[in-house]
């Protein structure tokens, strides 16, 4: 947590920082436009600045977007939120072992202020949990420094794009430098073969998912993508397996 003293004075805190400046200006491109939106889709001035402070999941407010729009039920409304937030999921259960020596309420808080790119920065420079207290201290400070400028960059973005909700259409199509932020930092992690199997697996069936309703073709291009990897490592590791023995 970026609040925490401890975190602010580690090294690690600044490289976290610096890491994650560099995509931020896309992260804000993208929380603009996400502002905008809010009220363009009906909400008021007071609803906007209260999902804009509180709810930083920026996938799923746009996804809710035109369900409110359209007067949709709540329970439609969450439920979509819920399936394009379920990504989240497999995100918690790799980064469980990092965390799990906080306590329950910096848990909760790191949960709260971890996103796609927060994720992907963070276990690309930290591939393995740290196997003592300085190695587990330098990774929260560097996750505090990452999540830190992600969710300031986003939420204040998300303000302003709120105050300048009449002054900014939507045609300018802001929103898709936060795609193409993403889109940078899957290619700098598509460094193996496996991966690349991933990243097509999953691309090709959200596309093939795509007219599923609630945004259900990303949970479809999740788990496609996990079970051919599965299947494929069983198989290398079963082909490796024989030929040891032969």
């Amino acid at each position: 947590m970026f609040f925490l003293a401890e975190n602010r004075r580690h090294p690690e805190f600044r490289r976290g920082f610096a890491d994650m400046a560099g995509v931020a200006p896309g992260i804000a491109a993208w929380g603009l436009m996400t502002g905008v939106a809010m009220v363009k889709s009906g909400l008021s001035t007071v609803e906007a600045l209260l999902m804009a402070t509180t709810v930083f999941a920026g996938s799923s407010q746009l996804a809710a977007m035109p369900l409110i729009q359209a007067g949709a039920p709540m329970w439609v409304i969450l439920a979509t939120g819920f399936c394009v937030n379920l990504r989240f999921v497999v995100f918690s259960a790799h980064l469980r072992p990092y965390l799990m020596h906080l306590p329950r309420w910096q848990r909760l808080v790191t949960g709260y202020l971890s996103a796609d790119l927060t994720y992907v920065l963070f276990t690309k420079h930290y591939p393995q949990p740290g196997a003592n207290a300085d190695e587990r201290a330098a990774q929260m400070a560097y996750l505090a420094g990452n999540g830190g400028i992600n969710w300031a960059s986003w939420v204040t973005s998300s303000v302003v794009g709120v105050i300048l909700a009449n002054f900014v259409p939507t045609s300018w199509g802001l929103g898709f430098a936060g795609i193409l932020a993403l889109v940078g930092m899957l290619a700098s992690l598509a460094n193996t073969p496996m991966r690349w199997v991933s990243a097509g697996v999953a691309g090709l069936a959200a596309v093939a998912a795509f007219a599923l309703s609630l945004k259900l073709n990303i949970l479809v291009a999740i788990a496609a993508a996990v079970t051919v990897c599965l299947l494929l490592e069983a198989r290398i590791s079963a082909t490796t397996e024989e030929r040891r023995v032969a």
